[in-house]
């Protein structure tokens, strides 16, 4: 069976139908929900969808338009990924992006080909035919290249709108039709350009309005929430985070005393926080929180594991037996409400093509400890108003319904928290090692004053030891990597680069300061090709 007669996952409309919306169909691009986020960003709302969906489901869901990504895939391979071409027929505008283009010109009749030279990196775009797409575009302005294929021919009524020193149809047009497509990638901050181009399809070709706003987000959500919970109550599993904080926030307001929020403290924490965060909401938001202090029974489940899955697995399962056995004492309760995130669904099951079926198949990049974690005789039924926003949008949310700044600025923390940047076997005196290690990090940003540039500032354990000299005496200590990294979603992220001098005191003070550590090194690896977190 071909991937064209599959039939593709449902579609939920939810909340969908009565709002402006753009749709991005996703051919496997790493881009793809990059596109979705600066659609976002002007105001207007997007989903990612499979490039399965078909023309009629697309017609039930009547988006304002319709952007086909990027793909590691070439149209003329036999499994190459095809959307419905019925598609071409809805009366929809449709921007392809890359693999999309040449999709879309294939499709309609031109010929797509191996290019003579490919293209990579920066290129300068120059600009055929300043209307519609290209307005207030500049004419030789930097975009972001990524192909090897070109487009040989166009379909009739296509014009050429750009063209590059190596791409002749770097963006083309059938203007009456409004199907528009580029051979750049618009959403990367590479693309000097590309925000502008994105703003033309969104605002002048398919006269949407800026109506995804945040006060709209919260008015909407609330009335969601009341909606599937009714008068039910909802346990909420409180980290202390933005995410989790938010919901508890929107939650509150949307459901009050139904809410019951829990923190567990699994002893996965940073140092203090704990205690600061049960004061913060107890005395300050009057927000009530149930404490559960299960520290012994989570290090038991992980001792001698040294497999991150494993971890994040086991983490998971005794986080919800808590919970269910806790629910029983303080319950009952019929939900589970989750601050799970759009990049954590993304990462958690993200999807690619085989290219020998042509299937749809999942990339387990790594389970996230609100996502993958859950086992799968989960008793509640769960509440995530919060998965389709990207961290910035929550941040947002958070600002929108009175969340103090010292939180909607926390950097993220990952649900199995310490335990996982902790490589290898998780013990107490490795834990209280990187507690200590980790609190001098935080303390030296903040003295700085760049907590708030960075996306993330953390300190690793590493289950090794190498040779040391203090004193006169020979040490044979754990390292401490340094992870200090920048990033607008979490999804890419370069490393930071700070001031030596505040590495050096980070160094000193942690060799000096932290019984068991006789080396600090600086992890300067983006993402990609490595991930924010070590496992």
């Amino acid at each position: 069976m071909t991937p064209q007669t599959e039939t593709p996952p449902p579609i939920d409309l939810l909340g969908q139908l009565n709002r402006q919306m753009l749709v991005v169909l996703d051919f496997g691009s790493q881009y793809s929900e990059l596109i979705a986020r600066r659609i976002r960003e002007t105001q207007v709302y997007s989903e990612v969808l499979s490039y399965r969906t078909t023309a009629e489901q697309l017609r039930q869901l009547n988006p304002k338009g319709i952007i086909l990504s990027g793909g590691p895939s070439s149209v003329y391979d036999q499994w190459a990924p095809k959307c419905d071409p019925a598609i071409w027929q809805l009366g929809i505008p449709v921007l392809g992006v890359c693999y999309g283009m040449q999709l879309m010109v294939q499709q309609l009749g031109g010929e797509v080909t191996l290019a003579e030279r490919g293209e990579y990196g920066k290129a300068s775009l120059f600009i055929d035919d300043p209307t519609d797409l290209l307005t207030n575009v500049e004419d030789g302005t930097t975009m972001w290249m990524s192909h090897g294929d070109s487009c040989l021919t166009l379909p009739d009524g296509f014009e050429l709108l750009a063209h590059t020193e190596n791409t002749p149809c770097a963006a083309i047009a059938h203007h009456d039709k409004k199907l528009y497509g580029v051979q750049f990638h618009p959403e990367v901050v590479h693309s000097i350009g590309g925000i502008a181009l994105l703003r033309n399809f969104v605002y002048h070709i398919c006269n949407c309005e800026p109506t995804w706003t945040t006060s709209a987000f919260v008015e909407e959500s609330i009335r969601e929430i009341r909606a599937k919970v009714g008068d039910k109550r909802v346990l909420l599993a409180l980290s202390g985070g933005v995410d989790s904080s938010t919901l508890a926030f929107l939650l509150h307001k949307a459901i009050g005393d139904q809410l019951t929020c829990m923190f567990i403290d699994q002893g996965f924490m940073r140092k203090n926080e704990p205690e600061r965060l049960v004061k913060l909401f107890q005395e300050q938001f009057h927000i009530s929180v149930e404490y559960v202090m299960a520290r012994d029974r989570f290090l038991a489940q992980i001792s001698g594991i040294t497999d991150p899955e494993e971890k994040r697995r086991r983490i998971g399962h005794e986080f919800i037996n808590v919970f269910e056995e806790e629910s029983k004492r303080l319950g009952p309760f019929d939900y589970l409400a989750q601050g799970t995130l759009y990049p954590d669904v993304i990462e958690s099951a993200d999807t690619n093509v085989d290219p020998k079926t042509g299937e749809r198949v999942a990339v387990k990049i790594k389970s996230h400890h609100n996502v993958g974690g859950l086992p799968k005789d989960l008793r509640f039924k769960l509440v995530e108003p919060l998965r389709k926003l990207f961290k910035d949008e929550v941040r947002k949310v958070g600002r929108s319904i009175g969340l103090p700044e010292e939180i909607v600025q926390r950097q993220p923390f990952p649900g199995p928290g310490l335990a996982i940047r902790i490589l290898g076997e998780v013990t107490s005196k490795r834990l209280n090692i990187l507690r200590d290690a980790d609190y001098i990090v935080r303390q030296e940003i903040n003295r700085q004053g760049m907590y708030n540039e960075l996306w993330q500032a953390f300190a690793v354990l590493l289950p090794i030891r190498s040779v040391g000299v203090m004193g006169d005496q020979r040490t044979y200590a754990y390292p401490i990597v340094l992870r200090l990294v920048k990033s607008e979603d979490g999804m890419t992220a370069d490393w930071a680069r700070v001031p030596y001098d505040l590495l050096e005191t980070i160094s000193n003070r942690i060799v000096n300061e932290v019984k068991g550590v006789n080396r600090v090194v600086y992890d300067i690896t983006s993402k990609p090709p490595g991930t924010i977190e070590w496992e």
